[in-house]
């Protein structure tokens, strides 16, 4: 990689990002709306034939999706500093699963999978053109023109520009189409906004489910002997008991009380089917360790996306469910 100097933007210049809400705003501003697209976020810097790409947490991504830094490296643009999503298509869909599957440590692993499976950009915001020129702080508007320029002279089938629309109302059909599942819900931006690296400037709506969760475990918190998060369980076709998420939204005042209640119902196995693992790979101090329970306990849980039959992101606790019986807490819910 060339030095950071020579990109437009150092390669340290965080995304914009944005603050969860219930509904898409319409209050009277001017809004633009694009879908949420289910893939890797990811900021994207070029130099001559130097590319260099970033994910949301600043951590390189350019190892992992070879195609892509030849994708950019050969366009005829000399320089720009790009915002989108990373994605694959697998038999009509985007696969998160295709993705996750590149944060591999063997390149051989990887130059197989960019040929079987190669990834593809979706644009929605460029924050400096290819002259060089920081765009960060002017509208949206004028970004976003010059974001379909580049997108129209690239040509290229692996480089897509994000739709979007000025009406809410078409915003909110988004949530519930039948290709919703190709995106993670709506996104919101003020036409007039600047680009404003690192704050929550964006407002993003997620279509959201809820289902009845077995508590097969819990986790402790780090620094006190107390629960930190419960571990959701759902069963699957053989009757088994498999995990498939937590959810950490427990008010401080019942940690105590709930941390008893617990510990009276600790028994293995806990998950009789696929059990919680260790950290992923991008986790560096979370704990493996978790105290399996007596599958009593039923709990309603609302939750975003779904990936290989586990939560994607962690849940939140609704409410409890005395009414509900364990055995009917099954993967019906989420198909």
């Amino acid at each position: 990689m060339t030095a950071d100097a020579d990109f437009p933007l150092p390669v340290e210049t965080a995304p914009m990002d944005a603050k969860l809400a219930e509904e898409i705003p319409s209050d009277g501003e001017d809004w633009q709306y694009e879908p949420k697209w289910d893939g890797f976020r990811f900021l994207a810097f070029k130099s001559g034939k130097a590319v260099d790409i970033r994910a949301k947490s600043g951590k390189p991504l350019h190892r992992y999706f070879p195609e892509l830094v030849e994708l950019l490296s050969d366009l005829d643009a000399p320089q720009f500093v790009i915002d989108g999503e990373i994605v694959i298509e697998v038999a009509g869909h985007y696969s998160f699963d295709a993705l996750q599957m590149r944060l591999h440590p063997a390149e051989s692993r990887i130059r197989k999978l960019a040929s079987q499976t190669p990834a593809k950009l979706i644009l929605f915001d460029m924050l400096a053109d290819t002259t060089g020129e920081d765009l960060r702080d002017e509208p949206l508007w004028v970004r976003r023109t010059a974001l379909e320029k580049f997108v129209h002279a690239a040509n290229s089938k692996n480089i897509e520009l994000s739709s979007i629309t000025l009406d809410a109302g078409e915003a909110s059909k988004w949530l519930t189409a039948r290709d919703a599942e190709r995106t993670d819900g709506i996104v919101a931006k003020r036409r007039d906004g600047l680009y404003l690296s690192g704050e929550r400037a964006m407002v993003k709506v997620k279509p959201l489910r809820s289902a009845d969760c077995v508590i097969g475990g819990f986790r402790y918190l780090a620094n006190k002997r107390q629960v930190g998060s419960l571990l959701l369980g759902l069963y699957n076709d053989e009757g088994k008991l498999d995990h498939v998420g937590f959810t950490a939204t427990i008010r401080n005042e019942q940690r105590a009380a709930l941390t008893k209640r617990l510990e009276t119902l600790r028994e293995p196995p806990g998950f009789t089917g696929n059990a919680p693992g260790g950290p992923s790979r991008w986790s560096t101090d979370r704990s493996a360790a978790w105290e399996p329970l007596r599958p009593e306990l039923v709990v309603e849980v609302r939750f975003d996306q779904v990936t290989a039959n586990r939560f994607r992101h962690g849940a939140k606790l609704l409410r409890w469910r005395p009414d509900k019986a364990p055995s009917q807490c099954t993967f019906e819910q989420i198909a």
